[in-house]
């Protein structure tokens, strides 16, 4: 004998059914990592937290490329101060022979591993990008990070604090030309050389060195940025 109730059983398929779907939805949110881009602060936020690095331009060939130029310039202008916007996991700095360091990123979490990867280190401090009060140095660095700043009123507030904390030379290390359409929501390549000649008139590019790794389609062994090298006008005479 039969004694199942129908309407019970019914309900108890539904139940199940919905409980089913419940379970699909949460398997198939998106990894933070994932997640729509709302800016560039809270990309590079989410990603150090997430446990990703500064990415394959501070690791490798391109590491040691870059800190072989700047070492070179720290000797040939006598760089005794320095200041970098966008410090990023530290990896890069180990490798640069500054005399005195402050390092500013918009990430909290960039600037803990910092702290915790120099702790031993007392050339060097880091600080949030948020205090940065007009404190000046021989020279200003920002390495890959122009092309990432995806904001316009982002991109100029870095270019403005960058040039006016720099007492004899502004380094910068970026790509520099425009979106080609296939980038990812992250980067915005920019011509920033025309918004310096156009924006900061008083300082002038008095040397372009090329990559010795340019891009090829790995990401890992090429760049499409170049070192291009700034001082006043007073400076040059």
């Amino acid at each position: 004998m039969d004694t199942k109730i129908p309407m019970l059983t019914n309900m108890g398929r539904f139940l199940r059914h919905v409980f089913s779907m419940l379970h699909f939805s949460k398997k198939k949110q998106r990894p933070m990592a994932d997640r729509p881009f709302t800016s560039s602060k809270e990309y590079w936020e989410r990603r150090y937290s997430k446990g990703g690095t500064s990415g394959t331009g501070s690791y490798g060939v391109l590491a040691r490329f870059k800190a072989d130029i700047i070492n070179d310039l720290l000797i040939t202008y006598s760089i005794k101060t320095a200041i970098e916007f966008g410090c990023g996991d530290g990896n890069q700095l180990n490798l640069i022979r500054y005399p005195s360091y402050i390092g500013y990123d918009v990430s909290q979490t960039s600037i803990r591993k910092c702290e915790q990867l120099f702790s031993g280190d007392n050339s060097k401090e880091f600080r949030h990008g948020s205090m940065h009060h007009g404190e000046k140095s021989d020279l200003a660095l920002s390495l890959d990070v122009i092309y990432h700043l995806v904001e316009d009123e982002v991109f100029e507030r870095h270019m403005t604090t960058l040039f006016g904390s720099a007492r004899k030379l502004v380094v910068i290390y970026s790509s520099n030309e425009n979106n080609s359409g296939n980038e990812a929501h992250h980067v915005r390549h920019r011509k920033f050389t025309d918004w310096i000649e156009q924006n900061i008139p008083e300082w002038s590019l008095i040397k372009t060195i090329p990559n010795k790794h340019p891009y090829k389609g790995d990401g890992a062994t090429g760049s499409s940025a170049d070192f291009f090298i700034y001082t006043q006008h007073s400076a040059n005479n």
